[in-house]
């Protein structure tokens, strides 16, 4: 994803920062961040209760 204009590169760091200390703080599983990544990806159930967190 190219991010060039304005503030929006600074904007996405913000937001990848954020959803890496989302994974972080999600103790449930204990597994990597690439995979709790990639069950937010492919599970739904998952993705919303990591986001429950905020």
């Amino acid at each position: 994803c190219r991010i060039r204009k304005g503030f929006a590169d600074q904007n996405m760091a913000i937001l990848r920062h954020i959803s890496l200390n989302l994974l972080k703080s999600e103790t449930e599983h204990k597994v990597g961040i690439k995979i709790k990544r990639q069950m937010a990806g492919w599970d739904n159930d998952y993705l919303l209760k990591v986001l429950q967190i905020f």
